[in-house]
């Protein structure tokens, strides 16, 4: 067996802490919302679940993102997981504004929330908390409404990537 040490009090290199962050693999979802008659949305990889009572998910956003302070004034939100075939859907989302959805079945609600047609799952939310977290926003949804029908794969964030998992044996 092989012991080693972590050195601490270590400069943490932005660029080796983007590689070691990126050993793991992290689901992709879409997070979208009409605000002032037009389509905003933005590409999330740190989404995960948080409370099943009340039901509450989780995502990360970069504060210095241009999208965000956006959706952040819809009344609800529409969050839709991505399935591994959406890498040029997840690719457009984090590019001009004006395209993100081109090509892109969604729906919208009355209260705004858009959400893609093809996801694994969709959500309708609102925000319950934003916490700041270094240069980032955990921002916490609490979820409406929930609709899971696609049996398809995951589109998985990982060594800066997007890829799929394999079937499960």
């Amino acid at each position: 067996m092989t012991v080693s040490t972590l050195a601490t009090n270590q400069d943490l290199d932005p660029a080796l802490l983007r590689q070691a962050f990126g050993v793991f693999p992290s689901g992709v979802v879409a997070v979208a919302a009409e605000v002032d008659g037009q389509r905003s949305g933005l590409a999330a990889s740190s989404f995960t679940s948080v409370s099943l009572d009340p039901p509450l998910v989780s995502f990360s956003v970069a504060n210095t993102s241009k999208t965000w302070p956006d959706l952040r004034r819809a009344d609800h939100l529409g969050l839709t997981v991505l399935a591994d075939h959406h890498g040029d859907v997840c690719r457009r989302l984090a590019g001009p504004v004006e395209h993100r959805f081109d090509d892109v079945a969604v729906t919208s609600t009355d209260e705004g929330a858009v959400t893609l047609d093809e996801g694994l799952a969709r959500f309708d939310c609102t925000i319950y908390n934003e916490v700041e977290a270094g240069d980032h926003t955990i921002v916490i949804l609490q979820l409406h409404a929930v609709e899971h029908t696609d049996t398809s794969l995951p589109l998985v964030f990982h060594r800066s990537g997007f890829g799929s998992l394999s079937e499960p044996a």
